[in-house]
């Protein structure tokens, strides 16, 4: 594995066969004064116009959220990566996830304004032509006009291509005719533009339409009663012979199904991203809640229980956003190139993050999962408090479990992350096969034993690369053992994601901290340097269970033994004090008030 030349010639997926140098990634703490006053705007918002109100925003105070998004579109929060002639700011990738990081800690609204300015309006501004660019994007840059985005029906689920909606050419030729229904519409409360999917005639796949509400036939149930979210308009949508002018399809006949899945790459990682900027929100109330709160006579920040949870909290946070950031930055430097190439704009964006697809499922599970963790412990933290409404916990826990079904289950999204990666390499866009035959001869030799490294991040660096051998040993010998029938054996595909996932995030992690040592100093990085040592530890115990997980679900005899000796030399490591960095961790939070990282 040789370090890449670089970062723009690395492929998407690619991580788990080559090292990357921290040089080639870019951090959260580089954004620049610019990046940072449009976090600040995004956090000012909040604090002025939405956690005030959640309470009006949950009881769906009629007219509330509309006049949000009017205030946020006034604040050009729609319009970030808008082009300039459509009256946005044309800010790259990395700088729209900034905007969903800094928002998503606004509960209900977040996912307004999420569905709004990615599903709703990221698919006319991808593959729609000049004259819907020029007729829509304007208006919803300002948020004049609201979008939403209707894939979802009754009966397909997971299975988005088998919509039943269908789509009639009049007699006249002028208009289709869409019949159908959808479910789980987010924004159809108040939409005035849908991003409809269906069938024309009997095609096998789907097609999209720009629909407006005031084209007709359109019916609604009443909003829906969710768990969480519950500021969010979410109503079933019905369409009754509604015309939409043949000039509203959206690109070619029958690419609705590339239109969609091209869409939620994108929406995958912002989904992750934001819940980077929820669980920051989530720790911070749960720190100065166990700094105010007395037991025994002493503040329960001083337990070491609580201090474990604090510090876990922090360094999952810490590692998520590691990812999510070079991710962002990865995407940004495939468009850069793509465009040079001369690419049209519009389709490199999507081409750069469809290239960087497996990242954009890695971020979304990962992401996910972090928060649900982090809510979690939050409520656990402030106790019987914790189970109150009247306690913030209660509103963010709900909120949080929607995240790991949005933008495809984590269950669908981990099988695509092990799909994706083989798929590339039977086309010949990855190697996968040659580094798997090396790691497969390396188990029938001798270990080699020489003077260890003792530098900073040798021995994090050693761990990280026999953890990418587990994942080509096991993701190797799973394919040559069960080659077409492993596409059915989903169990194994997620043990198998969830080596690739951590290898990532770990990576991402190691890689951050190297950066900002070499920034500010290993004195001021300490905090740092020991949530690196205890994600890695995590990914190492987690990466050790599924392989063998996996291994016994596929292999037996003496190739399972010589795989089981080979995993446990790939998850060996020396052994370190995690306690004490937790603990050190959790000292730096706790006289911060808040998360500091």
């Amino acid at each position: 594995m040789e370090l890449t030349e670089k970062n723009k010639s690395i492929k998407g997926g690619e991580f788990i066969i080559r090292e990357t140098s921290f040089e080639d990634i870019f951090i959260p703490e580089e954004f620049d004064e610019e990046q940072l006053m449009i976090k600040k705007t995004c956090e000012d918002f909040l604090e002025a116009e939405v956690f005030p109100n959640l309470d009006r925003i949950d009881n769906q105070e009629e007219g509330l959220m509309p006049e949000l998004m009017d205030k946020a579109g006034q604040l050009g929060l729609l319009a970030v990566s808008i082009p300039e002639e459509y009256g946005g700011f044309g800010k790259n990738f990395n700088t729209s996830m900034l905007v969903a990081d800094c928002v998503g800690p606004g509960h209900s609204f977040a996912v307004a304004l999420s569905a709004h300015t990615g599903i709703g309006t990221l698919p006319i501004l991808y593959y729609g032509n000049k004259e819907q660019k020029d007729k829509y994007i304007a208006k919803l840059a300002t948020g004049e006009w609201k979008a939403a985005y209707c894939l979802t029906e009754p009966n397909s689920g997971s299975d988005a291509n088998s919509g039943r909606t269908k789509a009639k050419l009049n007699a006249e030729g002028t208009h289709y005719l869409i019949n159908g229904q959808k479910m789980w519409i987010t924004n159809g409360g108040f939409a005035d533009v849908f991003i409809v999917f269906a069938k024309i005639d009997d095609d096998k796949n789907l097609s999209a339409f720009i629909v407006e509400k005031g084209f007709g036939g359109i019916t609604m149930n009443p909003e829906e009663h969710k768990m969480g979210i519950k500021g969010s308009s979410t109503r079933q949508v019905f369409f009754n012979d509604c015309p939409v002018p043949v000039i509203n399809l959206l690109s070619e006949r029958e690419n609705g199904f590339k239109i969609a899945v091209n869409i939620l790459n994108i929406g995958r990682i912002k989904l992750g991203v934001a819940a980077i900027g929820s669980s920051r929100r989530v720790l911070t109330q749960a720190v100065i809640y166990a700094n105010e709160r007395m037991q025994f006579g002493l503040p329960i920040s001083k337990f070491g229980a609580i201090r474990y949870k604090l510090a876990e909290m922090a360094t999952r946070n810490y590692a998520i956003e590691s990812a999510a950031y070079r991710a962002g930055q990865n995407i940004d430097d495939a468009y850069d190139a793509l465009v040079s190439e001369g690419m049209d704009p519009a389709k490199a964006k999507l081409k750069s993050t469809e290239q960087f697809a497996v990242e954009c499922a890695i971020l979304k599970v990962w992401g996910s999962e972090m928060l649900d963790y982090i809510v979690d412990e939050g409520v656990q933290i402030y106790g019987g408090m914790g189970y109150s409404a009247e306690a913030p916990m209660d509103r963010a826990y709900r909120d949080s479990r929607i995240n790991r079904i949005f933008e495809g289950t984590n269950e669908i999204n981990r099988m695509l992350i092990v799909d994706m990666l083989l798929k590339r390499a039977m086309k010949g866009e990855l190697d996968l096969m040659t580094p798997a035959q090396a790691v497969a001869g390396e188990l029938m030799s001798i270990p080699e034993f020489g003077d260890e490294d003792e530098t900073l991040f040798a021995a994090e660096k050693k761990i990280l690369k026999n953890l990418k051998k587990a994942g080509l040993m096991i993701a190797g010998s799973a394919v040559q053992k069960l080659m077409m029938t492993l596409a059915k054996e989903q169990e194994i595909l997620m043990n198998i994601a969830d080596i690739i996932g951590y290898v990532y995030v770990a990576e991402s992690t190691i890689l951050r901290t190297e950066k900002l040592v070499k920034l500010r100093g290993e004195d001021v990085c300490r905090g740092q340097l020991d949530m690196m040592r205890i994600y890695l530890q995590t990914a190492l115990d987690k990466i050790a269970l599924a392989g063998k997980e996996a291994l016994y679900s596929f292999a037996e005899g003496d190739e399972l033994k010589m795989m089981l000796v080979g995993l446990r030399r790939f998850t060996k490591a020396e052994p370190f004090n995690i306690k004490e960095s937790r603990q050190r961790v959790a000292r730096q939070l706790i006289e911060a008030n808040k998360y500091c990282f």
